[in-house]
């Protein structure tokens, strides 16, 4: 696995790698607004997975989750402390 100064650093990189897509987390699955679509726990593979921490405040951590889905889209999300708990 690659390391990062930032966040935006991150971000950038897995984009020109291929993860376009932007996830959101929703109640029970993920949600991408741009291509309408949702992915359930089964229907996704995380395939990195990067924390970046706050210098002063634990609200400024953040970890990206860069995903596949089985039919090929590949995204991020992007969530703060205890978002996947």
């Amino acid at each position: 696995m690659r390391t990062y100064e930032s966040l935006v650093d991150a971000l950038d990189d897995l984009r020109k790698r291929g993860y376009e897509a932007d996830f959101e987390l929703h109640l029970n699955c993920l949600y991408c607004s741009d291509l309408d679509l949702r992915l359930y726990e089964e229907e996704f593979n995380i395939d990195e997975v990067y924390r970046f921490k706050g210098d002063s405040n634990q609200r400024d951590n953040a970890v990206v989750y860069a995903l596949t889905s089985p039919t090929g889209v590949k995204g991020t999300v992007v969530n703060g402390p205890g978002a996947f708990e």
